[in-house]
């Protein structure tokens, strides 16, 4: 009764200090306090190794998983419902390995919004992790102050604004806090050693660079034409030796072309980011990428983008150089596989023998504990098997 009194309180009147903070206090262990520097460089004190994780993203289960294959939620006591609803398909797979995954406590929100406080309070975390985008919301609302009254810790993660940058300081991050920094270590040196068979090459061969339009979230609106700027996936195009338009138009990560200067840019290659979003827009033109999905299906949907007006005429609407690939490689340490294959589709002729399938397959067997199974990409240019 004494809990739940306090808890009243502090949700009542924000968390002031005037609030019974000793209610909340976590008793003491043989964990030691470390100080740590998070991605938005903030020096933060942490009881390490931690044992209670609250998710400011479910998709953040994608590295925790792989630094702690064996239980991956035995430290996890709350997430955000992301995963859930925007690759359902890997929340299966997680969820039939895990069975207790469909009890943990979630909560709504979005990548740039505030977490649940009432869940973090009443879960007693160790850490908060949060996108860095989320910066702003929690100090406008100064959030980070009010858990830290509760001795309750908030790092920032990055897999996002700039992966290229911030993936591996994010791994390193979590390594350590979980104490699992060599599994990290290792983790970081399979993703450069899958960069690398790409970026190796275009160095070596300077082929010439593609034109390429990439079409962001593809069938969560019927808006045109999201897509990236000179980040995330954006990068990606470049590092797999290809142009993406947007990088000459958008000053960020993110943006939004009008038809009009997607035709006169003329892309050789367009590239639609999707996923199975069945629960954000039924039956929508989304295509339904992601693990254990049907090629034919995917092959299908992908034809229906070929028809939009922002690429009446233009030459990858002629070769048939569309292609579809896995929205949430966008904000995974998965990216190395989006390179890769991005890389085949551009240059098929120097990446005959790079499989990005086998990679991605490699990285399930030496770091995650599901099975692989393929359905992350589809291109219009290969004949149906």
């Amino acid at each position: 009764m004494i809990m739940r009194r306090s808890l009243l309180c502090a949700l009542a009147i924000g968390l002031v200090v005037t609030c019974p903070i000793a209610a909340f206090a976590k008793d003491e262990d043989a964990h030691e306090k470390i100080t740590v520097t998070d991605i938005a460089g903030r020096e933060v004190a942490v009881k390490a190794p931690v044992q209670r994780m609250l998710l400011g993203e479910g998709r953040q289960l994608y590295l925790i998983a792989s630094l702690e294959p064996d239980n991956p939620l035995a430290r996890i006591v709350a997430w955000r419902d992301d995963l859930i609803e925007a690759d359902p398909a890997t929340y299966e797979q997680y969820r039939e390995a895990f069975p207790e995954l469909a009890e943990l406590t979630s909560f709504k929100g979005q990548e740039d919004s505030l977490i649940d406080i009432e869940s973090a309070i009443i879960q007693k975390p160790d850490v908060v992790l949060l996108n860095l985008e989320a910066m702003r919301a929690n100090e406008d609302a100064k959030y980070i102050e009010k858990l830290a009254e509760l001795d309750i810790p908030v790092l920032y993660v990055d897999f996002r604004h700039h992966p290229l940058e911030n993936t591996e300081p994010t791994i390193r991050l979590l390594g350590e806090i979980m104490g699992r920094q060599q599994r990290a270590e290792e983790i970081i040196g399979f993703r450069r050693a899958a960069m690398a068979r790409v970026t190796d090459v275009i160095a070596e061969n300077r082929p010439s660079a593609p034109t390429v339009f990439i079409e962001r979230i593809g069938g969560y609106s019927q808006d045109c034409c999201f897509t990236f700027g000179p980040e995330n996936f954006g990068k990606y195009v470049e590092l797999a030796g290809g142009h993406n338009i947007g990088s000459g138009v958008l000053p960020s990560t993110f943006g939004q072309l009008n038809p009009e200067q997607v035709i006169v840019a003329d892309p050789e290659h367009v590239v639609v980011t999707s996923a199975d979003w069945e629960a954000y827009v039924p039956g929508g033109r989304w295509i339904p990428l992601g693990p254990g999905a049907d090629t034919d299906t995917l092959r299908d949907k992908l034809q229906w983008f070929t028809t939009r007006d922002a690429y009446a005429g233009i030459t990858a609407q002629q070769s048939g150089n569309f292609h579809g690939i896995w929205h949430q490689f966008y904000n995974s340490p998965y990216e190395f596989v989006a390179v890769q294959q991005l890389a085949k589709w551009f240059h098929p002729e120097l990446f005959q023998d790079l499989d990005p399938d086998a990679t991605f397959a490699e990285y399930h067997r030496r770091f995650l504990p599901i099975e692989y199974r393929p359905g992350y990409a589809v291109t219009l240019t290969e004949s149906p098997s």
